[in-house]
């Protein structure tokens, strides 16, 4: 994986487009540190009903260091296909939390634009509480998924010695 990695980053059209846009190397380093946090918060953007999610992740480049290809990638957890059903899970959580009465219609984007006076407490609060909770619980697996194999690998090492 880190030969196809290294040749990717040799990449001469790659090396230009970096250059010209001036984004900094550090966001596009692979450790763990950068990937976990990448996870982190592209997941928790990724489950916030909000329009232009990637452009987010961007914006949030500025006060964070994290893998952003990465990041911007994981928005995508969220598309059209998936949103009803990750919105509608989130609105059901946050009324249940929030003790109000469950609205019960067809998973659809119409449903969601034709009641969001409605049911914008309930899926805001809702979604607030499932991006918290999931992108900091996979963050936290990748973080200890990370530290398990390069262990693993060094032992691994070590014996063949």
């Amino acid at each position: 994986m880190k030969t196809n990695i290294k040749k990717i980053l040799k990449n001469q059209k790659l090396m230009k487009f970096i250059d010209k846009h001036k984004i900094p190397r550090e966001f596009l380093s692979i450790n763990r540190v950068m990937v976990s946090r990448a996870f982190l918060i592209g997941l928790f953007v990724a489950f916030i009903p909000i329009p232009m999610q990637m452009l987010v992740v961007v914006v949030l480049m500025r006060f964070f260091r994290f893998n952003l290809p990465l990041a911007v990638a994981l928005c995508w957890v969220t598309n059209p296909v998936s949103m009803p059903l990750i919105f509608y899970v989130e609105y059901y959580i946050g009324s249940f939390i929030l003790g109000l009465d469950i609205s019960s219609a067809p998973v659809s984007l119409d449903w969601f634009t034709d009641n969001l006076s409605n049911i914008f407490l309930p899926l805001y609060f809702g979604a607030l509480v499932v991006a918290t909770t999931v992108s900091a619980a996979v963050s936290f697996a990748i973080n200890r998924l990370w530290i398990y194999l390069v262990a693993k690998k060094k032992k691994l090492h070590y014996k063949e010695r």
